[in-house]
């Protein structure tokens, strides 16, 4: 317990030190939200903030075939699949957007300002 309460103080104290001193700060309001769920798992929501920021994301459960724990075949597992997209604007006024997917297959995002791997030649 008393190592406990030495990390709880030690976490404290680093979270007030790094805390912006002096400075006062404007909360920036949400302008728009929505948000449901289903019995099935799918899910949808969405925000936008007074500041720009967009962030959108849609949810299901899909039926996957995956390989068993011993080797011997394949069985059916339910996985979640998302995919949305966000957007803000970067310090120096460029328009930041990314749209991604995350499924079985692995996360996947795209924007224009992220680079791309060469794709392989043949």
């Amino acid at each position: 317990m008393k190592m406990f309460a030495g990390v709880l103080v030690l976490v404290l104290t680093v979270g007030v030190s790094a805390a912006p001193q002096g400075s006062e700060t404007t909360p920036i309001p949400i302008v728009s939200e929505s948000a449901s769920i289903s019995p099935d798992g799918a899910f949808a929501y969405a925000y936008e903030t007074g500041n720009g920021i967009k962030v959108d994301d849609q949810g299901e459960i899909k039926v996957i075939q995956v390989p068993k724990e011993d080797g011997t075949g394949t069985e059916q597992a339910a996985v979640s699949v998302q995919h949305g997209s966000y957007s803000y604007k970067a310090p120096d006024g460029t328009p930041i957007s990314v749209q991604w997917t995350a499924d079985e297959n692995g996360f996947k995002a795209q924007g224009d300002h992220l680079p791309v791997a060469p794709s392989a030649s043949s």
